[in-house]
């Protein structure tokens, strides 16, 4: 069975209308040509900057296969997304596969298109992998009397060798049949599954039995026959080990059958016959190849084309056909890096100019529209379906997405002939729903569709303004181009504007995020709110909230605001928003964030959503017992404050406990500000009480206690959602540039954990009834970064053991034991370890241990001496950093510290010591966040009903019905776990209570 020849043949294809009999069916496992082809070519890249290597082998892999007349079917299979019927088997069924490249995610969605380019069918099916349409199809061709050529050197697929069917190494340019599979495996090919079976694979997390590997395997199925003869015959086996481990472990073996064994009754909806190969149409092909700028195809093809024939005016189609449709969600070949909306945002809809390229056009466009009718509506509808992309924004009445209620839309579309209005003009417009008389106003007339507008809303809102659509007709309306996954939504800030469509039932995807964009490629070098990118990509102010709506005392809601501003300062929101995304999307191609925005920031919108809409019960009587605690513990501190003082004063005046302090009682350390008032600020004080003074010591008592109760215990009851009885926090995506998540309104990130009282507010955070919390924490995640980035192998061989790694620390810089060791020597160890992350100083770490500077110095020369090689990452990072402007994570995070080149030397420092940490606490971020976006479709996957509340730091928070908390834990630790690949293991502990601090 020779390989396809290069020859052009052009007679090798059939005309339309002509079909061939079924004599040789050659099946495509694109999802295992797309990695391979990958690492085989060197890197290259389109005009715009897109990664395209992969797309051009697999491209001339298409042209052998059209021009080889020996080839009379063919057909591309890929996998339709990571989770199919074997998850239900076994849930950790490759939970292991790591990330792809981050040159190889943008490239994903162009193999589907190349393939419909040159005609060619594109296959796959949700629920299955693409190795089971290959069985399947294999075996219907077989019956039918065809020869089978399976391009892929996958060895899972060698069980389907037989006589009629082979595989063909595409990259080796290799035949293999039944010797090849013998020489693999050591059996035929009708014995593989076994043999797999009994030796897992750790690539597909196929458990197998521990202690077999696929020689022994192979020995064991040959002497027994077959996987079930031999584990009924276990007991026979004289090697004790071997035989414990086939006794203990027949079950696993039997499962690992089930995941292997490919399945070849697929459901499939085409049958191998119609795969006729067909020639390309040039007049797709050859704009397609242009765009891609494989200039030697696009040659051989160009002749083809007919006589007279022009290229679309403006830019490529994609290729279409009786197979083209949305691409699935997931990557081919992994899952985790491209979601649906990615095909829908690196490549341009049919007919519409292609955004991959830098454009710009003039701002000042001032006539937007009002969408006040059916028609005008539609025809925008119309419009962006045509565009394929629509910039989206929500208007409502409050900043809380999970009760405000949406005043109006405003869409906008790219400049082009697709939205013509005007050579480098734009179109965008308002669509007004909810807009209100002002108080006292006269009812109006109904609206123009008939909704009752003019009527009171029941709520006692006020009259409903005319000349708007009804809220129900707008929604039905919007529905399917907001759910479309052939148009992408664009929005600033998407995450809020998908929280409140989900409360009208419309789930808004795929959507881009210009916020998320900018974050991405910009982090620490400048803010990412609308108003500020507008500004520095745009070069414009924009309308101002408080331009329309007031400010102060005076500030009226978004429902009150005339419609005619209302329209100029929506509208121009979606029209900025569109503008920022064709200056920036570019941009991540071109700069290489592809993986960190797709996998990373764009993948968390919807988990983060689901999170804030679930919130976390409070129980509010123990919050209220707290309170009164806290205030009865307060009163008797200002009693002990005021006889420490020798007299009453106010625990809350700075200048009155200054001049107490520096005045009266003559204490050193004090400094005056810029009004003369003695400082009294957190630090002074805590300097006070560390030397021995009470009353510092007292007031910090007192303030600790005065915050918890201020922030936490008495603001959570009044946080309780009336509707749900429980707290809903919301995560801010950009608030660190280290690639955090904060929490506000309330923040829970900060409750502090390590003093008792701080601990008792967790006591509040309860479980439904009939659930219980799990609270699943890294270990140390930032030290173990730390000893991957700087490569310490003292510290990564303490981890791999699993070793106390502070006691490990004290007894080599220490020179103590560490049988036996005093609980202080560890105490100072793990200051040191923690300490050196955030660049900490011999002072810093004097006042931190209690000692003087001088033995500081020497604990962290010592430290220094015994891994030299964290001095090396220290300066080398430094370093980089100064020359490049920012530092990177282990996963490719761009963080930017222009400050590290500050002439200020205490400026200097700081950005310095950021340097040094930022790597660490991004790449901490990076692996809770990769963790983050697998775990709901984990949890869901394995049928479990188990949710994911909050995010804390390095702990994530879950509330689970008690019946499967077992399962849930153990999913929960080993997707963190395997969230990202160190040269050192990631630990996850998993704790479970009623409450927070039980669990945590």
């Amino acid at each position: 069975m020779a390989p396809p020849s290069a020859a052009p043949t052009p007679s090798a294809t059939t005309p339309a209308g002509e079909d061939r009999p079924l004599r040789h069916l050659w099946l495509v496992d694109g999802s295992g040509y797309i990695f391979r082809a990958f690492h085989a070519l060197p890197p290259m890249t389109r005009p715009d900057g897109t990664p395209i290597n992969a797309v051009f082998g697999f491209c001339k892999m298409l042209t052998q296969f059209i021009e080889d007349p020996a080839i009379d079917h063919v057909a591309v299979i890929l996998d339709a997304g990571r989770h199919t019927f074997r998850n239900a088997i076994y849930p950790e069924y490759k939970a292991h596969r790591p990330e792809p490249p981050e040159e190889l995610v943008p490239q994903f969605p162009l193999f589907r298109e190349a393939t419909r380019a040159f005609g060619l069918p594109c296959i796959e099916m949700p629920g299955y992998e693409a190795d089971d349409l290959i069985a399947t199809y294999a075996r219907e061709a077989v019956a039918a009397g065809a020869d089978v050529t399976i391009v892929s050197s996958d060895k899972d697929l060698m069980q389907l060798v037989g006589d009629r069917v082979a595989l063909f190494d595409p990259i080796k340019m290799r035949r293999m049949g039944r010797d090849e599979v013998v020489e693999k495996f050591g059996v035929p090919p009708d014995k593989v599954v076994d043999v797999q079976a009994l030796a897992g694979d750790s690539t597909d997390n196929v458990p197998g039995v521990r202690g077999i590997g696929v020689k022994t395997a192979a020995q064991l199925i040959l002497e027994y026959g077959d996987l079930d003869t031999l584990l009924a015959r276990a007991g026979e086996i004289r090697q004790p080990k071997r035989r414990e481990a086939l006794t203990t472990n027949a079950d696993m073996a039997r499962m690992s059958r089930e995941l292997v064994r490919l399945k070849d009754d697929v459901p499939v909806e085409r049958s191998a016959d119609s795969f006729d190969k067909r020639a390309p149409d040039p007049t797709v092909l050859v704009p397609w190849l242009e765009v891609q700028g494989f200039r030697s195809l696009t040659a051989k093809y160009r002749a083809m084309l007919p006589a007279g024939w022009t290229p679309p005016a403006d830019g490529a189609a994609l290729p279409g056909g009786a197979d083209a449709g949305p691409a699935p969600s997931e990557d081919p070949a992994t899952g985790a890096a491209v979601p649906e909306a990615a095909a829908a945002s690196i490549q341009p809809p049919p007919g519409a100019p292609d955004w991959r390229l830098p454009r710009t056009a003039p701002f000042g466009l001032t006539d937007y529209e009002l969408i006040d009718d059916s028609a005008r509506l539609d025809d925008f509808i119309a419009a962006a379906r045509a565009a394929g992309v629509v910039a989206f924004d929500t208007e409502t009445d409050a900043l809380d997405s999970l009760n405000g209620n949406l005043v109006g839309l405003s869409l906008a579309l790219p400049d082009g002939p697709i939205a013509d209005i005007g050579a480098g003009r734009r179109r965008a417009g308002y669509l007004p729903l909810a807009h209100r008389a002002a108080a006292g106003a006269a009812q109006g007339a109904l609206d123009l569709l008939g909704d009752g507008g003019g009527a009171a809303d029941g709520e006692g809102k006020g009259a409903l303004l005319p000349g708007q659509i009804a809220l129900d007709i707008a929604i039905a309306r919007l529905k399917p181009l907001l759910e479309a996954p052939s148009v992408l939504k664009v929005g600033q800030n998407a995450k809020y504007d998908r929280a409140v469509m989900l409360r009208y039932g419309i789930d808004l995807s795929p959507v881009d995020d210009t916020m998320l964009l900018s974050f991405a490629l910009d982090a620490g070098r400048n803010g990412h709110g609308m108003d500020e990118l507008a500004r520095i990509h745009l070069g414009i102010e924009t309308i101002k909230f408080a331009d329309v709506a007031g400010s102060g005392v005076k500030q009226i809601t978004f429902d009150r605001v005339p419609v005619d501003k209302a329209r100029d300062y929506a509208a121009e929101d979606a029209d900025v928003t569109m503008q920022l995304w064709l200056i920036l999307k570019p941009r991540v191609l071109a700069e290489r964030m592809a993986t960190l925005y797709e996998v990373e920031e764009r993948a968390l919108i919807p988990v983060l959503v689901d999170m804030e809409r679930a919130g976390v019960k409070v129980d509010a009587a123990e919050l209220r017992r707290l309170s009164a605690d806290f205030e009865r513990r307060m009163a008797d501190l200002e009693i002990e404050a005021h006889k420490l003082a020798g007299k009453s004063f106010n625990l809350n005046s700075p200048k009155q406990l200054g001049e107490i302090l520096f005045d009266e009682q003559k204490l050193t350390g004090g400094k005056r500000n810029k009004n003369g008032a003695w400082g009294t600020d957190a630090g002074v004080l805590e300097d006070l009480a560390t030397a021995g003074h009470a009353l510092p010591k007292t007031v910090l008592e007192h303030r600790s206690l005065a915050k918890l109760k201020g922030t936490y215990t008495d603001a959570l009851v009044q946080q309780i959602d009336r509707r749900t009885g429980r707290v809903h926090t919301s995560y801010h995506m950009t608030g660190a540039s280290t690639g955090r998540l904060a929490s506000t309104d309330p923040n829970l990130q900060n409750i502090p954990v390590r003093t008792e009282d701080g601990r008792k507010i967790r006591k509040a955070f309860i479980a439904e009834d009939g659930n219980v919390l799990l609270s699943a924490d890294y270990s140390q995640i930032e030290l173990r970064l730390l000893a991957h980035v700087a490569d310490l192998a003292s510290l990564k061989e303490s981890f791999a053991r699993g070793e106390d790694i502070h006691a490990r620390t004290a007894s080599e810089v220490f020179g103590t034991p560490i049988e036996g060791m005093d609980p202080s020597v560890r105490r100072q160890a793990k200051a040191i370890n923690f300490g050196i992350i955030y660049g900490i100083s011999a002072f810093g770490l004097a006042a931190q241990l209690g000692i003087g500077q001088g033995e500081a110095r020497k604990y962290i020369d010592a430290y220094f001496a015994r891994y030299p090689g964290i001095r090396a990452y220290m300066e080398t990072t430094k370093a980089f950093c100064r020359e490049h402007g920012f530092v990177v994570t282990p996963f490719g995070r761009r963080i930017h510290l222009a400050g590290i080149n500050d002439k200020n030397p205490a400026r200097r420092g700081f950005h310095e010591r950021a340097a040094i940490n930022a790597p660490l606490q991004g790449g901490a971020a990076d692996v809770i966040k990769r963790a983050m976006t697998r775990l709901p479709e984990k949890l869901a996957g394995a049928g479990l009903r188990t949710r994911m509340l909050l995010q804390v730091h390095d702990e994530l928070l879950f509330e689970a019905p008690e019946d499967e908390a077992d399962a849930a834990s153990a999913l929960i630790k080993g997707a963190m776990e395997t969230a990202a690949t160190l040269s050192v293991p990631l630990v996850v502990e998993v704790g479970r209570g009623a409450s927070w601090a039980q669990a945590h």
